[in-house]
């Protein structure tokens, strides 16, 4: 039997928050629907992630479980979205970042739209983050409009994709690690499909766990190979 919505979330190294976090999760989003599942998709986790979250798959059927061997943040996504086979919505939080009331919204939409974004940087969105992070996505998004062209306001974060656009596009998404989703909305942007973004309050759950400098040369590289690539392809 299908649901409305495919939940897929990467998780690595969150024993410690995945039980708290899974059960805020289902609270947000059991007040907007009750048609969805969600994947966890583990990626080279070492400490007891991948327990707890089969743990909390044998008390909710709603939840299934991924693994990969190796830490790859983009990998693990396209893993679950290639994992959904009965959702008509494939729906991407991060275990800190998510947000019941962005589903509600993409119903409200989805008569219109393809791809559904939560942009942080969209008229009416509440940025809470750090100077220095809210920064960190002006600039990421400056480079990207530059460099690939692409109009969209911002590619990471919460997101919510119809399934048939992610079966049609991930197959020719080579970039993993931090662009693999940003790789799969521009490709989705020049292919022509229909874009809607919507403002969102951004306030973290917990302190940011990866370090932003470190992210940006390999970002940067990342945005240069991307655009080679979209060349070579056509896309």
């Amino acid at each position: 039997m299908g649901v409305d919505y495919a939940i897929v979330i990467p998780i690595h190294n969150e024993a410690d928050f995945l039980n708290g976090a899974l059960a805020a999760l289902t609270r947000e989003v059991d007040e907007v629907t009750s048609s969805y599942q969600i994947v966890l998709s583990e990626n080279g986790s070492s400490d007891d992630t991948l327990a707890k979250a089969q743990e909390a798959a044998t008390t909710d059927e709603r939840i299934t479980v991924l693994t990969m061997e190796s830490p790859d943040y983009g990998g693990a996504m396209r893993a679950g979205m290639e994992s959904v086979r009965n959702a008509e919505w494939i729906v991407t939080f991060d275990i800190d970042y998510f947000s019941g009331a962005f589903i509600r919204r993409v119903g409200e939409v989805a008569e219109r739209s393809d791809i559904v974004i939560a942009s942080k940087r969209a008229p009416g969105s509440e940025d809470r983050r750090s100077v220095v992070r809210r920064l960190g996505t002006l600039v990421f998004n400056l480079i990207l409009r530059t460099v690939v062209g692409s109009k969209v306001s911002d590619t990471h974060g919460i997101k919510a994709f119809r399934a048939r656009v992610v079966h049609d596009l991930v197959p020719s998404v080579v970039l993993r690690q931090d662009l693999f989703d940003t790789e799969l909305v521009i490709r989705a942007e020049r292919a022509g499909y229909r874009i809607t973004e919507m403002p969102i309050v951004v306030e973290e759950r917990r302190s940011a766990r990866s370090s932003l400098l470190r992210r940006i040369p390999r970002t940067i590289r990342g945005i240069f190979v991307l655009r080679t690539t979209l060349k070579r392809s056509g896309g």
